[in-house]
């Protein structure tokens, strides 16, 4: 594959319209959009790996040029490689982002220097959003409409007898 193809990775658990968005606005940069679904072990995980990318393959299924994969103990700029893409895409929702994306890069362009990074600024409406958020709402049963994608939440509700009565 020739061209521009970008990596957007994260643990997406569960995926927000916030990832969406990015998701969504980058799949028109690239010729082709990975979206690499990681493990994090610092981060305690809601769905299991097989389920994010289940619903992640549900949410995006109307963009042709974006396919969802999964990854664990390899690092992004190795899966990128493995992938031959061109660019990471990341998204930026605050300060703390901008911060922590920063140390990353530079770790990133010493370990793969011909991979660009591209930021998504979040849109204004989604920047309070984040997985972290949605699982606490999950947590106490409260809505979470309007935050994920309909697959999250229909996957939540094979979990939660709560959201069947909503």
């Amino acid at each position: 594959m020739s061209g521009k193809i970008g990596l957007y990775t994260g643990s997406f658990d569960p995926v927000t319209n916030g990832h969406m968005d990015i998701i969504a606005r980058a799949s028109g940069l690239f010729e082709h959009l990975y979206i690499g679904v990681f493990y994090n072990p610092e981060k305690k995980s809601f769905f299991d790996i097989a389920t994010r990318v289940k619903v992640l393959k549900e949410a995006l299924a109307r963009f042709e040029n974006v396919t969802v994969v999964s990854a664990q103990d390899v690092l992004a700029v190795d899966l990128a490689k493995e992938l031959e893409a061109t660019h990471l895409v990341r998204g930026l929702r605050n300060v703390t982002d901008v911060e922590y994306e920063a140390g990353l890069e530079y770790f990133n362009q010493r370990l793969a220097p011909q991979l660009e990074t591209v930021y998504f600024l979040a849109r204004r409406d989604l920047q309070a959003i984040s997985s972290s958020r949605v699982k606490e709402l999950i947590h106490f049963q409260a809505p979470i409409a309007g935050l994920v994608p309909k697959a999250v939440q229909l996957e939540v509700e094979k979990r939660n007898d709560f959201y069947k009565t909503l």
